[in-house]
């Protein structure tokens, strides 16, 4: 079973199918995964192989690997498009998130005014309202929304604590308009059960909740890296295509990686 895990609290820059050269923020413990969700498809592996022993970073650990960083790169290179809090787990799920985005967005502004930051989240602490507020501060909010289907959200994303969609649905409305909805589209077999939510018994509610969240953008992909459930296939071209035009239907920018 291949996994990654990422170092911690800076790795990459690694270039991105969706956001270019991105400079990865890892605010959880380099030695396992720590996370609010665990996805089938999910490149970290499953939460309970890869549990970890070692301790979240701290905000001031953040800062100055950051800060360290940065000058590397602009004495270096290469200029970062993007800074991107993703990695092992769940970014918001830190207790000085807040903070850590204030210090990321200064530090930006210091080195690379014209990277933007950004967030890779699963939405299951936006009802906080410091990680609320902190969204509402950096360029790219990205906030997961595979389905609205509870069933294959159980099956599919399988939260670890309290998780209602029709919540986080109306948590994603309260931004307004200022987020990016990221939704993994995907299709065969997890334990001789079918994933598939390319088909319009998922597409078309999902999109009805899109519509009512308005986000300024989606972006639409699928599979790209190896899964710890090896039954998993990527959407074809053809099917990421056809949910593109119906989100362009509806007035809305998206964007597909395949």
């Amino acid at each position: 079973m291949s996994t990654v895990i990422y170092p911690s609290p800076i790795f990459g820059p690694v270039h991105s199918r969706r956001l270019g050269v991105s400079l990865g923020i890892n605010l959880l413990p380099e030695d396992g995964k720590f996370c609010s969700f665990d996805c089938i498809y999910c490149e970290c592996g499953f939460n309970k192989d890869h549990r970890p022993k070692k301790k979240l970073p701290a905000r001031e650990q953040v800062r100055e690997a950051l800060e360290a960083r940065l000058l590397d790169m602009q004495q270096n290179g290469p200029k970062p498009d993007v800074l991107t809090f993703a990695g092992n787990g769940e970014p918001t799920a830190h207790p000085e998130f807040a903070g850590i985005i204030d210090d990321t967005l200064a530090l930006r502004d210091k080195y690379f005014p014209q990277a933007k930051v950004s967030v890779l989240s699963n939405s299951t602490f936006i009802h906080k309202a410091e990680v609320f507020k902190a969204l509402n501060k950096i360029d790219k909010n990205i906030l997961k929304l595979d389905t609205v289907n509870v069933d294959y959200i159980n099956k599919v994303d399988r939260p670890t604590g309290h998780y209602d969609v029709n919540e986080i649905i109306e948590e994603m409305k309260a931004f307004k308009g200022n987020l990016i909805i990221q939704t993994m589209f995907m299709k065969g077999e997890s334990q001789g059960k079918s994933v598939d939510n390319t088909t319009d018994e998922y597409v078309l509610p999902w999109l009805e909740a899109v519509k009512e969240i308005a986000p300024r953008q989606v972006m639409i992909y699928t599979i790209d890296r190896e899964t710890p459930d090896h039954d998993l296939k990527k959407a074809a071209h053809e099917e990421l295509d056809r949910i593109a035009e119906l989100v362009k239907e509806a007035n809305i920018p998206v964007s597909v990686s395949y």
